[in-house]
């Protein structure tokens, strides 16, 4: 969620709140407009990145454990994006000591104990406006980000190199067609053999009973 409170100024300086903790939001956002801060607020590391990208806080107040990207690494993306960031980590009493590494590696200008009230803001506020420390961490930011997924390996294939398909089979030629017999023509050689056959019988019968002399 974004919240972006009235403006009344826009000369007036930006501040950048990022906390998941309602509560801790409405704290926070009422002690800065009493500085006459202009608010944007949200819940999210990732968004706080391109918020901090895209509108130019002056100002961004930060906890450590939000959603998305965690405040640290969210911290050092400000910082690697502009040198000039000014941040100020807050966390829970039993993240303290975690928080003070973290606030180091980031080079915030401040770290805040939650919940956040005026006069912690106050105590620190000359810490605030002075000079932004180093953020040495941003050399290790890479190492925050393993790179799980292996690159992709290209494979070329030179077309010359396959071998050749083999030429398919020689199919044996082919001659000429059978040429068919004629059924009609061996159906006349047939009759005329039973035609003979009979006369034969016919005469050797005849010449038999002396009706044919010899």
């Amino acid at each position: 969620m974004v919240r972006v409170t009235e403006v009344t100024d826009e000369e007036a300086p930006l501040a950048l709140l990022v906390d998941n903790n309602e509560m801790a939001l409405y704290r926070m956002n009422e002690i800065f407009r009493q500085r006459d801060y202009r608010i944007i607020e949200c819940q999210n590391g990732d968004k706080a990145v391109d918020l901090f990208i895209t509108e130019k806080p002056d100002l961004v107040i930060i906890s450590l454990d939000i959603p998305g990207l965690d405040g640290h690494v969210a911290a050092l993306e400000m910082r690697e994006s502009r040198q000039d960031a000014r941040i100020i980590f807050t966390t829970p009493r039993n993240k303290l000591e975690l928080a003070e590494d973290a606030a180091f590696s980031a080079g915030a200008v401040a770290l805040l104990q939650k919940p956040v009230t005026q006069s912690s803001i106050d105590e620190v506020w000359d810490l605030v406006m002075g000079d932004i420390p180093d953020a040495p961490g941003i050399e290790d930011l890479d190492q925050l980000y393993p790179d799980d997924v292996e690159d992709d390996i290209e494979v070329t294939i030179e077309l010359e190199e396959l071998p050749a398909p083999p030429p398919p089979s020689a199919l044996p030629a082919l001659g000429p067609p059978p040429k068919r017999k004629k059924k009609g023509k061996g159906l006349l050689m047939l009759a005329i053999l039973l035609f003979l056959g009979s006369a034969g019988a016919i005469g050797y019968g005849l010449y038999t009973m002396g009706y044919i002399p010899l």
